[in-house]
């Protein structure tokens, strides 16, 4: 049987149908950017101090000595979340004695805030953390936050696979935007922690999901020139995009509620899309309706103004994938050969390291110096560069070499970061961190391309979904990094630096997919190295046979 690229050449590479999808694909991933990182700003944390209530029979001197000094990041600043015991004070402040002179301030008892806190608006003028007080004895909740919604994307990424495989990527693709549109408007109306945290959860199960789920349309709608175009600069650039709007939002909308509005109400004008972007005939193929495969690629035709030839597909063709396609595929296949289960267990790790790495810098931002809207904006920014540079090293050198030297990058850059002495310029500090989040971003943009070519057709959208849900493990752990920091301040670069550079050692092992078929069943995967497997010997036969006598139905290679 002809190859599929090779039935539907007729359509050309880069026509106005090819251009829809790629773009308005593209374009649906722009929410991802914003909604993904968001937290940043609805859980910042302002400068906070104990509040002392109008009435406490203070005078003005007491007043402004009733918050004890402390030693934090080598300045000496207000406490947060202690102050000098009111009762106490009052009594010396009717004495008429003075703080300071007349009294040891060091030696008096202190309280928690038992009147709350007074926020600082210099930055935010409402978030989470000022309107639940989520500081001090609860400043836990706000990395939970972001775990939860990290929890959401595991969860998400763990059926989003299996569904689009049985339901079709373009259902999963708008039922899960629907998902992360709804809960976020929801969300806005919040009134405890606990009801913001749930709903986050459930905008992280709809993100994932919808991000997957473009992503595979797109690698089997768009031809093998263009795929590798759209795996990168397409869906990651426009991602960037949505992040880097992030930090215009929250600048000029300093209100959480406000903010998360605006966050959401974009998501409204993915709902044209559903009459535009298709269904992908590869799966439909994979599912045995071969009539729906055809009429979309007649439309296709129709679309470029191109004539579509008077059989796509010969009716024997179909009858032998009638046979083969009648199979169901699960997670466990997965697990299936010594192969695929290897490839599996690699990619979990791989996935796993590099989400720390990427959401732990880009969660980071608030903590590093200087203003943190142009922070959030310059980790966005750097994003772009690195897509381009992933671009052209999948389009022109091998996959392992290509991923393990962005690994290597950015892992000896975050532990570098150590050695910079404190005298020198805090610029150079954030240049390194950017450097670091520039290499870790270029092998997260790499990591996906690289993964859908090493799974098959039949359990790729499977591979991909399990792959992204053992990365979000790394990222529910990620918010938890920037508080190593509290410890030391180097320690959260080099855990993650030392993860990155094993990460980049560990992608050597694996196999080499540049210029290789995209497999479409799971015999026709491509082995490890290093590792010998009876069984690869004869596929390695068959193979042969299959070029000297084709009679499966496969795509090529991206």
């Amino acid at each position: 049987m002809r190859d599929y690229e090779e039935v539907t050449a007729f359509l050309g590479e880069w026509g106005r149908f090819q251009r829809l999808v790629f773009f308005l694909l593209s374009a649906s991933i722009i929410p991802n950017g914003f909604n993904g990182l968001s937290i940043v700003f609805l859980a910042g944390t302002p400068e906070h101090r104990c509040a002392v209530p109008p009435g406490a029979n203070l005078s003005e001197e007491w007043r402004n000595a009733s918050i004890p000094l402390e030693l934090r990041g080598g300045v000496t600043e207000p406490s947060r979340c202690r102050r000098y015991r009111l009762a106490v004070l009052a009594n010396l402040s009717a004495l008429g004695l003075r703080p300071g002179s007349d009294v040891q301030l060091a030696e008096l008892e202190q309280e928690p805030c038992l009147d709350g806190w007074e926020y600082s608006r210099d930055v935010y003028r409402s978030t989470i953390v000022t309107e639940w007080n989520l500081v001090c004895d609860n400043d836990w909740k706000g990395p939970m936050s972001t775990s939860l919604f990290f929890v959401g994307v595991l969860l998400g990424s763990f059926i989003s696979g299996q569904l689009s495989d049985k339901f079709g990527r373009k259902n999963v693709l708008f039922s899960t935007l629907a998902m992360q549109t709804i809960f976020s408007f929801i969300q806005i109306f919040s009134t405890s922690w606990e009801m913001f945290s749930v709903f986050f959860l459930l905008v992280g199960m709809g993100q994932i999901s919808n991000y997957v789920a473009a992503f595979v349309l797109g690698t089997e709608i768009l031809g093998k020139s263009i795929r590798l175009l759209f795996c990168t600069l397409g869906v990651c650039i426009f991602y960037a995009f949505g992040y880097m709007l992030l930090p215009l939002f929250a600048y000029f909308i300093r209100d959480w509620r406000m903010l998360l509005l605006a966050l959401t109400l974009p998501g409204l004008l993915c709902i044209p899309l559903w009459w535009i972007i298709p269904e992908s005939p590869r799966w439909l193929i994979s599912q045995g309706r071969f009539q729906e495969a055809e009429d979309i690629i007649r439309k296709a035709a129709k679309i470029n103004k191109v004539t579509a030839p008077d059989v796509i597909f010969d009716p024997s063709e179909l009858q032998d994938l009638s046979s083969q396609r009648q199979q169901t595929y699960t997670i466990l296949d997965l697990m299936r050969t010594r192969n695929i289960l290897t490839i599996t267990i690699m990619s979990v790790i791989l996935w796993m390291i590099i989400s720390v790495g990427y959401f732990g810098l880009s969660l980071d931002t608030p903590n590093l110096h200087g203003d943190v809207y142009l922070n959030c904006f310059l980790s966005a920014v750097i994003e772009v560069p690195a897509y381009i540079i992933s671009w052209l090293l999948l389009r022109n050198l091998p996959r392992r070499y290509s991923m393990a030297a962005a690994l290597f990058l950015g892992g000896c850059v975050l532990l570098f970061i150590q050695l910079v002495p404190s005298h020198i310029s805090r610029a150079l500090s954030i240049l390194l961190v950017m450097l670091g989040k520039f290499g870790i971003t270029s092998a997260f943009s790499m990591v996906y391309v690289y993964t859908a070519e090493l799974y098959p057709t039949v359990v790729r959208n499977m591979g991909v979904g399990a792959s992204s849900m053992a990365s979000r493990l790394g990222s529910i752990l990620s918010p938890y990094f920037a508080y190593l920091g509290a410890y030391d301040r180097f320690l959260p670069y080099i855990l993650m630096g030392s993860l990155t550079v094993l990460s980049g050692i560990l992608t050597l092992f694996l196999p080499e997919s540049y210029g290789m078929p995209l497999p479409d069943t799971i015999e026709q995967m491509l082995l490890v190295k290093g590792l010998e497997y009876r069984p690869a010997s004869s596929a390695k036969r068959n193979s042969k046979e299959e070029e000297e006598n084709p009679e499966i139905f496969k795509s090529t290679a991206f």
